[in-house]
């Protein structure tokens, strides 16, 4: 398969070379088109792409993975999507593949993370894919192999043909492969259950302070991933929501207000 290669921390990070040499020994053609620098919590964000100029792109090789280009981008990982899928970089891609985020995504921020915001980019042009992050290490000392195995693991189910393009949103234990207790499918945490924020006005800052990790109820992948099991979430790219009544209630409101301005 040819399969584009991204992420949100950067194209230095150890953990895109990880996803791309896991993706090239199963013997599938890898590029990489990445943002320059550490991109979190962009989400699907593709910053400012109109009506600005050419936009520069470095292009090299990483000396383990000869013959597989890299190319770096100042934008998001939406944006690298989005480029691709556009086809600044030839062929559509069958398939996007995103991390390995260091630090899990899991619960409402998968809503924010630009590692997840890749792979919904792409699913608006009917491409697949798979993002694939990490429990968060306090030491710095991650297994990126560990992740690179599932996520690769992961392609022949994603790439599947059907009414749904398919993205799968993948959590890895920060674990050696042994120590792996086996892969669930998982729901999405509710807020407060990854993490605990609050926020205040303080005159003209705002502070964002943000404490541990609430508990997460069982079998969603926060709980999971906690537990020592690879959370995989099946997610949807835009979709419409199953509600109807929206075009009556905002023409009865439009009706009310020209009413009260006429009387």
């Amino acid at each position: 398969m040819r399969i584009l290669v991204t992420n949100d921390d950067g194209v230095g990070s150890p953990g895109i070379r990880a996803l791309a040499n896991a993706l090239v020994r199963d013997g599938h053609e890898v590029f990489v088109v990445a943002p320059t620098d550490d991109r979190s919590g962009s989400g699907a964000a593709v910053g400012k792409l109109y009506n600005v100029g050419p936009q520069p792109v470095v292009t090299t090789e990483w000396p383990e993975l000869p013959g597989v280009p890299v190319h770096a981008i100042d934008a998001p990982p939406g944006a690298a999507a989005l480029v691709t899928c556009l086809g600044a970089f030839g062929p559509l891609p069958d398939l996007v593949a995103s991390g390995i985020n260091p630090g899990a995504n899991t619960g409402h921020l998968t809503l924010h993370s630009g590692t997840v915001g890749a792979t919904l980019t792409a699913a608006s042009f009917g491409v697949p894919g798979i993002a694939v992050s990490l429990e968060w290490s306090e030491t710095g000392d991650y297994r990126w192999e560990t992740a690179a195995a599932y996520a690769a693991a992961a392609v022949e189910w994603v790439a599947q043909p059907g009414e749904i393009t398919r993205i799968l949103n993948v959590n890895v234990p920060n674990r050696l492969p042994d120590a792996i207790l086996g892969v669930r499918e998982a729901e999405l945490a509710a807020h407060g259950e990854v993490w605990v924020a609050s926020a205040e006005l303080a005159g003209t800052d705002i502070r964002l302070d943000v404490s541990g990790g609430g508990e997460a109820a069982p079998g969603t992948d926060a709980s999971l991933v906690q537990a020592g099991y690879v959370a995989v979430t099946p997610l949807m790219s835009i979709v419409r929501a199953p509600l109807t009544g929206a075009a009556d209630a905002v023409s009865a409101a439009i009706l009310g207000v020209t009413a009260g301005n006429n009387g």
